[in-house]
């Protein structure tokens, strides 16, 4: 009898288990189609020109002399053209890049392009904790708005010599790290802004604040693990604008542009969309708005944009709505890793 029962509890358990896993892959293949047909609409070149026809040009008349911008991974892609935008309206432009000989290349062409010479270069691996501290340390400018563009999509598990996994320290740890540790150089500005370069791939993922790292997937995908990041990022967003109300937080979908790291990370993809992609001035077009125009300013901190509009961050009926204890537990560790390296003596 007693095996009986036994029997039926670890039939009635695996049921269940099949159940939910084919619950969790029929809710992926879900997210998946409906981002698609989504992004085929919104986030392709003409996506973009549809959303333009309702855009105030005059958002971006704006004279950017005396303000000091800070934007990593500026040295291609839609960081670089954010940077010539922010430099051609006469904005001092800090370029934070991994690779000096190409930051210096950026900046020189966004120098001679604009005539504007108040562009600089910092050489930083963000994804280096301790290097990012080190950084902002030594960074002795005023600041009035960072951009948090610098990213990467790395298809195989590589941990360094802190256990963080390449992607996670490069998407969210280095981001959150550079950001709480440069909220002192916005203490003189009248008007602080974070934005953060996000991805619509995000509305695939439902934040894992348990695993963030990705260390339980069986195989390692570096798409899902980029889109669990950027997940992650939003999270981050939306938690700093209400532990930091005096600076103005935001997050943007830049769409599908053609940039280096889209033909580097996502070949595939590429050699089908490329045709449809966006130009990077327009994948730029979001952060400069959010960088300078008063309109933005007026939006709550905190928020979500795709073209200049404040969007949702859940598609419908995707279950990838996360709980206020989920966000805390995966603040925090965010939190205990800021401690962790958060050292005037860190080595």
């Amino acid at each position: 009898m007693l095996c009986n029962k036994r029997s039926l509890l670890l039939l009635s358990l695996g049921v269940a288990a099949i159940s939910w896993i084919y619950a969790e892959e029929t809710m992926s293949i879900y997210r998946g189609t409906v981002w698609f047909i989504k992004g085929m609409r919104e986030y392709t070149k003409s996506g973009y020109e549809a959303a333009a026809k309702k855009f105030n040009e005059g958002d971006l008349k704006v004279d950017c002399t005396g303000k000091s911008y800070l934007i990593t991974g500026s040295n291609s892609g839609i960081g670089k053209h954010a940077a010539l935008e922010l430099a051609r309206r006469g904005g001092t432009v800090h370029l934070v890049c991994r690779n000096k000989t190409a930051a210096q290349e950026a900046c020189d062409e966004i120098k001679s392009e604009t005539g504007n010479n108040n562009v600089h270069v910092h050489v930083l691996d963000i994804s280096k904790p301790r290097d990012v501290i080190r950084f902002v340390q030594s960074f002795t400018h005023e600041l009035d708005v960072l951009v948090n563009n610098a990213g990467c999509m790395v298809h195989t598990r590589e941990l360094d010599e802190n256990g963080l996994e390449k992607n996670f320290a490069t998407n969210v740890v280095g981001t959150y790290l550079l950001t709480k540790a440069l909220l002192t150089k916005f203490e003189g500005s009248s008007d602080p802004r974070v934005i953060t370069v996000s991805s619509g791939g995000m509305l695939n993922q439902k934040l894992d604040a348990e695993d963030p790292q990705c260390d339980k997937m069986k195989t390692f995908d570096g798409r899902q693990v980029y889109s669990q990041n950027k997940r992650g990022q939003i999270v981050m967003t939306e938690q700093l604008a209400k532990a930091h109300p005096s600076v103005h937080f935001s997050s943007m979908h830049p769409g599908w542009a053609d940039t280096p790291a889209v033909r580097t990370a996502m070949p595939d993809f590429y050699n089908k969309m490329k045709d449809r992609l966006r130009t990077t001035d327009q994948g730029a077009d979001t952060i400069v708005w959010l960088a300078i125009a008063a309109a933005a300013k007026k939006q709550p901190s905190g928020l979500f944009f795709q073209d200049r509009t404040p969007v949702s961050t859940h598609l419908p009926l995707a279950w990838t709505k996360s709980t206020p204890q989920e966000e805390t537990v995966f603040m925090q560790k965010l939190e205990d890793l800021w401690h962790k390296f958060n050292r005037v003596d860190c080595e």
